[in-house]
């Protein structure tokens, strides 16, 4: 308790630093802040503004790309580089091969 809350003038709530916030944070932008998957996109009775239609919209499409370009060979960056992939991406790509092999005999 500060000393400041033990004085005799004024209203003590003038002393609570409640309304002191450490600088830096950011309030989320107001088309994220809301819960996910509360609209459906493609539902034209949905009242999302247009706008906001078009930023999800854009960032469903970056999300996919992103997805798309993520690498599916453990051996390739090294190899892209120039140099010997690691004795942890060798084996790796070791269970992957093995995995899709499983798959492919499940398939069958």
């Amino acid at each position: 308790m500060s000393g400041a809350m033990l004085s005799k003038v004024g209203n003590p709530q003038v002393y609570n630093d409640g309304d002191q916030r450490p600088h830096g944070r950011e309030a989320p932008a107001p088309f994220e802040a809301g819960q996910r998957n509360a609209h459906d996109i493609h539902d034209p009775k949905d009242s999302l503004t247009l706008q906001n239609r078009m930023k999800r919209e854009e960032k469903e499409e970056r999300e996919r790309d992103q997805e798309s370009q993520t690498i599916t060979d453990p051996l390739e960056p090294a190899t892209r580089q120039g140099h010997e992939p690691s004795r942890g991406a060798q084996i790796d790509a070791e269970l992957q091969r093995e995995d899709e092999e499983m798959l492919a005999k499940k398939q069958q």
